[in-house]
């Protein structure tokens, strides 16, 4: 692909008749939003109007339409990017953005995770199994108890444990307080233990105050957060994952209402805004995702593009410990293990259901014995 131009592909809603008009009505409403009998620069009418490259009938209304949009209106900038993408289409209830090309030298101006699959495992130590990840909740517990929290989680061998993403600056947990005391809880375990066992505090509120987060967990040793790009704005999310020094997980918060297909959103333009892993909801969870296109987002996610480093899929949403053997299948090694409320259901038994879930992900796989 030409390095000057980048491609959207559209899933949209119309007769068969129209389907041609339509798809150049979405090239100019995502390009000049003018007319092309208004637009008299040569220049732009060559270079800046979008294209449309191709268009392929699905059954009956239903098109997929390839357009091809100038690269030098969107800078690789995140915020701007989606702008061309989807912006305006968006507002129209025929439209869906399915997909998203670009050339390489396109790609390498955004950067994409800075650690990625390799990085995670190496700040773990864990190389040749899926990672566990649970979360802190619920929001309303005093930092002392999310601290305790944290500590149970971390000497069962629990390899990330990340807020609840309605964490924020809440007064029941103040945003500084918390990181502090479940820092040094994780850190007391890891001496007992031997681990690595990460925390990723959820950054939240405007991007002057998230930097001020990040720093401050960053001097207590912290090495991971959690950000929901959609809720906080994906170029908050790409100059974390530039600046920031540590490891991103992104969280799918809000991105049910952005009508672009999951695969593409949470797998492919999350990681190259920077997000080192990528959390989803698992088919057969509280949530109504199909395996089939769970697999896409894992995907869209870990499968080589470019020189963009792998992201690590994050399955979750109701998930339970029974279900890891399962979902190792489904993802493989290379994925990261999120089990919430099913082990707080555990209550006394939390420690014990946490090992449990622990040794689901660390038995070997005897698929191919």
């Amino acid at each position: 692909m030409s390095a000057d131009r980048i491609t959207a592909t559209y899933r949209v809603r119309c007769p068969a008749a129209m389907i041609e008009s339509r798809a150049d009505a979405i090239a100019l409403e995502q390009s000049v939003e003018l007319p092309r009998a208004a637009v008299r620069d040569v220049r732009v009418r060559e270079e800046i109007i979008a294209r449309v490259t191709a268009i392929r009938s699905i059954d009956g209304d239903e098109h997929d339409v390839d357009i091809a949009l100038a690269a030098e209106t969107t800078g690789p900038e995140a915020g701007q990017l989606l702008n061309m993408l989807f912006g305006n289409a968006s507002l129209q209830d025929d439209v869906a953005l399915t997909g998203f090309e670009c050339s390489e030298a396109y790609a390498a101006g955004f950067g994409g995770p800075r650690f990625g699959i390799a990085g995670l495992r190496q700040l773990t130590g864990v190389q040749s199994r899926p990672l566990t990840c649970s979360a802190l909740k619920p929001q309303g517990l005093p930092a002392k108890s999310l601290a305790e929290l944290a500590g149970t989680f971390a000497r069962a061998g629990i390899d990330i444990i990340k807020d609840d993403h309605g964490l924020a600056d809440q007064t029941s947990a103040p945003f500084a307080l918390r990181v502090a005391a479940c820092q040094e809880a994780i850190e007391q375990a890891n001496t007992a233990t031997g681990r690595r066992t990460l925390y990723a505090p959820s950054l939240t509120g405007t991007a002057e105050d998230m930097r001020a987060q990040l720093d401050f967990a960053r001097q207590r040793g912290v090495q991971m957060a959690l950000i929901a790009p959609m809720v906080s704005g994906v170029s908050t999310l790409a100059v974390l994952a530039r600046e920031g020094g540590i490891a991103l997980i992104a969280h799918p918060a809000l991105a049910g209402a952005a009508r672009m297909a999951p695969p593409l959103l949470l797998g492919r333009l999350f990681r190259l805004f920077g997000a080192d892993a990528t959390i989803f909801p698992n088919a057969g969870g509280r949530f109504g995702y199909s395996a089939a296109l769970c697999q896409e987002i894992a995907s869209a996610a870990r499968n080589p593009w470019h020189a963009v480093r792998s992201c690590m899929p994050v399955p979750a949403g109701g998930m339970s410990v029974e279900r890891v053997a399962e979902m190792r299948e489904r993802f493989g090694v290379d994925t990261i293990f999120l089990i919430g409320g099913s082990l707080l259901l555990a209550g006394d038994r939390l420690a014990e259901r946490c090992r449990a879930f622990v040794a689901a992900a660390e038995a070997p796989d005897t698929r191919h014995a």
